[in-house]
């Protein structure tokens, strides 16, 4: 059995041009943070030159007076470093702070907007991944890791440059080192990049399963299949623990090659030095401030190196999210309507794009009609109406509301109430009040009670202000229904469609949940998922979908008389009530 199709990865080109628009967006922020960083940078190498000018004066014999002007020197330049080095870490952390929330924002936001069936093929535990695991990857970096990289880069820089001031022959014998450095960055980069990447899918096919685990698990206790649940979840577990394993291990090695670097660039400033001094070309103080810089690059290149794995983690999460924004996601319309008619037009679908769900579907609902679509289950009811709103789009056809495909129109003209109704966390006139955010507390009484719902809202502990949702007053399903039914009303759409909406068979609220949702579609334009076929009955008109194709269609009366499929299914609702 194959696994979901993972989100797309950027590629190199892809990230680093994502990352330099965002940078070239903010040229002032970034010059200020590089000028605070260099000053900070300059401000450290300073004070070694001039103790390498004071051990000359102490050999020359200079009085003790000729040593003040050093002293002030050094503690100048230490207090004006730990400014700079302060400001330089705190805008390299609100720089990147920023620009992640930019990503963070945009990737939401395209997954908002993507087809349900990208998002069903992939997996959402990969998409959750990316938007909790690498982006708490990348806020590391952004927060500790890149202020400190960024500081140690300018101060090597800066170092590096110093030696070539004191003498020429001792900036040489600085660089005798990089070729080693070189060497161990192109052994360790072509190796690290790939098990950082194989590292992160791992993480997310880990949290794929346990998503899907969780969310099942009703379904797991039933089929009592706990034990391949937790083998599957311990396989992928051990995965992403032995890829970060061999991470490990393959940075510890570069280390080692970067230690010999170390090792034989100082040894080559302190003999060449030492020759260089016995020849007359530079002084003792010269060699002496060389060899501390040489040695004071210690440090930074070790923060950039024993951080490394994290910079890799981070680039790695950096490409999983910009990916995300690869994909193609159809810009959001703008075309409003007050009053519309639905039309589906020769709609074809297949979710895997072998099996057809839906073949040459023809419907279309005139302003103001209630029509319900009835069928046994797979018939593709869900699908239907999911293409009329917009959320999948047919492989062939197109689905139009007042004669504008669906795409097109604006957020709001159309509205969709699903059987899985989510009741948010917070005060209950904010959870209807999510419809239409500048609402008064007038219009949503107006809206609830439309619904049949301001009785019982209005019982709460604190009324409409009870906090509901996890952590809050606990609803029933029916009133959480009511509750989706009443954000219908306030945004006041003029196209409803419910998708078994009322799906309450069995409950004592089933009939007046029928109720709201009538009243709430009352002369609206209305396409109805119908559950339960007394609701169906109330319609307009009814369609009867199986196998994907309209059978038949007409009112309730006509088609219960017609001895058709709708009039079995009929008959077999009544037997059961």
């Amino acid at each position: 059995m194959t696994g979901p199709a993972s989100l797309p990865v950027a590629t190199p080109a892809q990230t680093g041009g994502w990352l330099l628009a965002q940078l070239r967006s903010r040229r002032l922020e970034l010059a200020i943070t590089l000028a605070a960083g260099l000053i900070a940078a300059t401000a450290s190498v300073v004070p070694v030159t001039a103790l390498g000018r004071l051990v000359d004066l102490v050999r020359n014999g200079a009085r003790p007076a000729a040593l003040y002007p050093i002293a002030i020197v050094v503690v100048t330049a230490a207090l004006i470093g730990g400014v700079a080095s302060g400001a330089t870490t705190a805008l390299v952390s609100r720089l990147g702070e920023r620009i992640l929330a930019t990503l963070r924002e945009e990737t939401v936001g395209i997954a908002l907007r993507l087809p349900a069936t990208v998002l069903d093929r992939a997996g959402r535990g990969d998409l959750l991944s990316r938007v909790g695991a690498d982006v708490a990857a990348i806020g590391t970096a952004a927060a500790e890791v890149l202020p400190t990289v960024i500081s140690a880069v300018l101060l090597a820089a800066l170092s590096v440059t110093a030696m070539f001031g004191l003498d020429w022959r001792l900036g040489l014998a600085g660089l005798a080192a990089m070729p080693l450095y070189l060497a161990a960055l192109r052994w360790y980069l072509p190796r690290s990049a790939p098990i950082y990447a194989r590292e992160r899918a791992a993480i997310g096919a880990r949290s794929q399963l346990l998503m899907e685990s969780l969310q099942g698990v009703r379904t797991v206790h039933a089929y009592r299949i706990e034990d391949r649940h937790l083998t599957a979840i311990d396989g992928a577990s051990a995965r992403a623990r032995d890829l970060s394993i061999g991470v490990f291990t393959l940075f510890t090695r570069f280390v080692g090659r970067i230690n010999r670097a170390e090792l034989v660039g100082l040894a080559t400033i302190l003999v060449a030095g030492f020759w260089f001094v016995r020849a007359g070309w530079v002084t003792v103080g010269e060699t002496a401030a060389a060899a501390v810089l040489f040695h004071r690059l210690f440090n930074p290149i070790g923060m950039i190196l024993f951080t490394f794995d994290e910079i890799q983690e981070a680039g790695a999460g950096l490409a999983r999210l910009v990916g995300v924004g690869t994909l193609p996601v159809a810009p959001a319309g703008t075309i409003k309507l007050d009053k519309a008619d639905l039309a589906l037009d020769h709609v074809c679908f297949a979710y895997d794009e072998r099996v057809p769900v839906l073949r040459d579907i023809n419907l279309r609902v005139a302003p103001g009609e209630r029509v319900a679509l009835v069928g046994s289950t797979g018939a593709g009811k869900t699908t239907v109406a999911s293409i009329a709103a917009g959320i999948l789009r047919p492989q062939s056809g197109t689905a139009y509301a007042g004669g504008v495909p669906v795409g097109e129109l604006a957020p709001g003209v159309i509205a969709v109430i699903s059987q899985e109704t989510h009741v948010f966390a917070g005060p209950l006139v904010e959870d209807v009040r999510l419809a239409r955010p500048w609402a008064a507390d007038e219009e949503v009484r107006a809206a609830l009670a439309t619904v049949g719902a301001l009785r019982w809202a209005a019982a709460l502990p604190d009324g409409l202000h009870t906090l509901i949702g996890e952590g809050g007053y606990p609803l029933t399903a029916a009133q959480g229904q009511q509750l989706a039914l009443a954000r219908l009303v306030l945004l006041d759409p003029a196209v409803a469609i419910l998708d078994e909406a009322t799906a309450e068979a069995g409950s004592a609220g089933a009939r007046a949940l029928e109720e709201s949702a009538l009243a709430a579609t009352r002369g609206r334009t209305t396409l109805l998922v119908a559950h339960r076929l007394t609701q169906a009955a109330t319609a307009d008109r009814i369609v009867v979908l199986e196998h994907g194709v309209v059978l038949e269609e007409g009112t309730h009366e006509e088609l219960a008389a017609n001895r058709g499929r709708y009039a079995e299914l009929w008959e077999a609702w009544q037997s059961r009530s």
